[in-house]
This record gives C-alpha cells, sequence and structure tokens, in this order.
C-alpha cells in the first residue's frame, strides 16, 4: 500500500472518530481503564501504528507502544502521545488527538524515507483520567517506574481490584514493573493536546505552546453546624452550615483573583440533611487549587485554610479540612523546611523559603525557553576564570556563570557526569534540528 509523504487532516480525523466510537454509552464517549472498550481502541491504535511503519506492542500496564527506529538501532527516543482512556461522557479530541497526530507524523517520515538521529516512540497511555480506580496517571506512573505496589489493590465502583483487572485483560499484574523505562531512553516527551479552556480561541490563535504544567492542591472540607426548623429558628440564633460554606466559597474565589495564573475551583458542594425546610447542619465541598509556581499555591491554599477558620469561627460552626491531593514537588519543599535548623518556620513562610532556596540551587527552575515554537537550548556554561587576590586563588566572581553564582554545583561534577550531560545537549539539539527540518512552513511566515 503506497502512503502519502503528506501528513493528512482528513486522516487524523477519521482515526478521532473511529476511537470516540469505542464507548461504553452509545448517545457520548466513556472509555475508562482496561476495559472491553479500551482493548478497541488500542487494537485500533496497534493497526494503525503498524501501517506508519512502528512495531508496535501493548506493555505490562496496558500502554500502547509504537516504536520507529533512528538512523541506528537501539537509540534513545523522543516519546510522544497522550492517553487512551477517557472520563465519563468524554470530548472526543481529549487525548486521542496526541496519539494519533503522533503516528501520521511518524507515517509522513517513512513514507519519505527519513530516519533522525534518535528513535521516535508513540506512547497511548492505558490510564491517566483515573475514572475506574480513582487513581490518576497509571500508564504514566508505570513508564517512569513510580508505581507503587498498593495500587494493585484498588478497586472500582463494582469492587474489581486493579489487581483483578489487569488479569482479565490479559496481563500479569506481578510483573507491571516491566513497563518502566530506564532514564536514559528518553531523551524528551512531547503531546500535543486539546486546549481545555478558551484562551486560544478568545485570543484567536491556532496553536499555543505549554509553558508550565500546573500543580494542584486538593481540599475537601466539612462544616458542622446545628440543623433547625425553617420556620422557628430566629436568623440571629442559627448556627447554619451551608450559610457558612457559601461565605467561605466567595472567600476562596476571592483570594484566587488576587494571584496571577493562579485559580481555584469548588466543584462539589453538598448540603444535609437536604430538605427544603430544615436549617442544613452539615455542609461539605471540596477545593481544587492550581498555579504553575509551588510557592503561589502553597500561600493560597494557606490563606483560603486561615479563611475558612475565621467564618467558621465567627459563625459559630466547626471546620475540617482535609488535604486529598498534593503534588510530590510541594511535599518535598515542605519537608525541605522542616529538616533545616535555618528554617524553622512553618507553613507558607516556610514553602517561600523553601522555593527562593531551591530558585538558587536550580536558575530559574528549569523554565524552557521557546522561539519560534522550537525548543531553544542554552548555551553551555564555559569554565570560570580564576585571580590572584592577596596572594591565595580566589574566584572572580564577577566572571563567573550566573548559574554557577546562583550555585549549580558544575564544578563538583565528575568528568563522567559532565560528559553524559554535553552528550544529552547534543542530542537534544539534534532534535530541535531535527524538528525544524520537518515542520512545515508557510511562504512568508517566520515561524
Amino acid at each position: 500500500m503506497s502512503v502519502s509523504p503528506a501528513v493528512s487532516g482528513a486522516r487524523i480525523m477519521a482515526h478521532i472518530d473511529a476511537l470516540a466510537r469505542c464507548s461504553e454509552q452509545p448517545d457520548g464517549l466513556t472509555r475508562v481503564y482496561l476495559s472491553p472498550e479500551l482493548r478497541a481502541a488500542s487494537e485500533l491504535v496497534l493497526g494503525w501504528m503498524r501501517e506508519a511503519g512502528m512495531c508496535a506492542r501493548i506493555d505490562a500496564i496496558g500502554n500502547v507502544v509504537g516504536r520507529y527506529e533512528g538512523d541506528a538501532l537501539r537509540l534513545p527516543c523522543v516519546m510522544l502521545g497522550s492517553h487512551l482512556d477517557t472520563v465519563r461522557d468524554a470530548g472526543k479530541y481529549d487525548g486521542a488527538l496526541g496519539v494519533v497526530t503522533a503516528i501520521e507524523c511518524v507515517r509522513a517520515l517513512a513514507a519519505q524515507g527519513r530516519r533522525l538521529p534518535f528513535a521516535v516512540e508513540v506512547v497511548g497511555f492505558g490510564d491517566e483520567e483515573g475514572a475506574r480506580f480513582g487513581a490518576t496517571l497509571l500508564g504514566s506512573r508505570a513508564i517512569a517506574g513510580t508505581l507503587g505496589p498498593k495500587v494493585l489493590d484498588l478497586a472500582d465502583r463494582d469492587g474489581v481490584t486493579l489487581r483483578a483487572a489487569l488479569a482479565d485483560y490479559g496481563l500479569d499484574p506481578a510483573h507491571v514493573s516491566d513497563a518502566a523505562r530506564p532514564r536514559e531512553e528518553i531523551l524528551a516527551y512531547a503531546e500535543l493536546h486539546i486546549e481545555q479552556g478558551p484562551v486560544l480561541e478568545a485570543e484567536g490563535l491556532p496553536v499555543g505552546v505549554v509553558t508550565a504544567i500546573s500543580g494542584a492542591t486538593r481540599l475537601a472540607i466539612a462544616i458542622d453546624g446545628t440543623a433547625g426548623h425553617a420556620g422557628t429558628v430566629p436568623m440571629g440564633l442559627r448556627r447554619d452550615a451551608l450559610a457558612a460554606a457559601a461565605e467561605c466559597v466567595v472567600a476562596i474565589e476571592a483570594r484566587a483573583a488576587r494571584t496571577p495564573e493562579l485559580v481555584a475551583t469548588v466543584g462539589r458542594l453538598e448540603a444535609l440533611p437536604g430538605a427544603v425546610n430544615v436549617i442544613p447542619g452539615r455542609a461539605s465541598f471540596t477545593v481544587d487549587v492550581r498555579s504553575p509556581r509551588d510557592v503561589d499555591r502553597a500561600a493560597a491554599v494557606a490563606d483560603a485554610t486561615a479563611a475558612i477558620e475565621a467564618i467558621c469561627a465567627r459563625r459559630g460552626v466547626r471546620a475540617r479540612v482535609d488535604r486529598t491531593h498534593e503534588p510530590h514537588r510541594t511535599v518535598r519543599a515542605v519537608a525541605e523546611v522542616a529538616a533545616r535548623p535555618r528554617d524553622r518556620r512553618r507553613g507558607v513562610r516556610g514553602a517561600r523559603a523553601a522555593e527562593r532556596r531551591r530558585s538558587r540551587c536550580h536558575g530559574d527552575g528549569g523554565g524552557r525557553r521557546y522561539r519560534h515554537g522550537v525548543l531553544a537550548l542554552p548555551r553551555r556554561r564555559q569554565p570560570s576564570p580564576r585571580r590572584e587576590h592577596h596572594g591565595r586563588g580566589r574566584r572572580d566572581r564577577s566572571a563567573r556563570p550566573a548559574a554557577v553564582r546562583r550555585g549549580v554545583p558544575t564544578a563538583a561534577m565528575s568528568a563522567a557526569a559532565r560528559q553524559r550531560v554535553h552528550a544529552l545537549h547534543d542530542r537534544l539539539r539534534a532534535f530541535r534540528d531535527a524538528l525544524t527540518a520537518v515542520t512545515p512552513r508557510t511562504p512568508g511566515s517566520d515561524a
């Protein structure tokens, strides 16, 4: 079968429509992890990968993995893809767009007979959303080697454990660790994803480049007041849990609006006993706080918690605030504050101190720069000059690179480590140059 060397938008749309038909509901899209619908979608993707010139397989956790070799065998890869599972009643582009488009790009490379100085792997992750077992990112966590054995005991709403579901799917739960990939095998990961917001449409832009991935903190709040009859309890004597929760929601919204790029959402609110003529004696709600900067998120969560406690104390009700989700990076930052005698502060001040320390130790925090939509790599650091001062060798601090002045331990690296860093640097440059070569350009465009 002849393959066109051009990327086909019509084929991408047809494949996305085909995946959308792999659903457990006829009037919507629901495809959860390790379900018959996921198996049907995975079989489609396996076929498309092989047609595109890749070797394809399903790994030990249920991810679909296709590999297109580089100009030599067993080279490190650039990994592309997204997830094949969905939330309940999902949009058809969520996840599928990234998998199908990546396959189409490899198809174009194969049709041109092009091999890159690295391999390309396309992955359709079996689980990202966590809609079935309540734990998210199972597919990518398995590849990263961070999936602990306890997750195998998680159960879905029908009581089926992840361990049993893997076995029913034809996988061995005792060997899920086989999906893990050594770090040196993967040069970079890139994902095309539909924007799940209105920004690009509002700005009239066709595409954007992700500059950060926001960390999220989730809270579960329960407020206990006193239930009473709606007609006999005076307003001044009420301990209305729902009214307190409503004031808390408004306070959380106001706090989030004060910090750029920080968002806070109350996604679920419940009042009990839930009768039209009874003052609510209990109210519970959730809070989701997100920001691309850990220190801003930590400050907002601390302020929101303090506001909830103050509102409830003033209204004579009791509040309980539980954290149900916290990203690992923030946890490490708080642990670092507690471990260092010089920072015995707690709460927001401690988190901010940790963030400042991390900025000093790691430059700008690892932020990537982009030029014309392509990753722009920094230049290599040069050895720091030395000068004599008062008869003793001293470093000229004014002449040292900024990264060294901030405390990056380049001098402490062994020669072998520096050689590995430089080799990775060269591979990333080759990746950037290859992307530039295959990116279609329109006449008169400077992109």
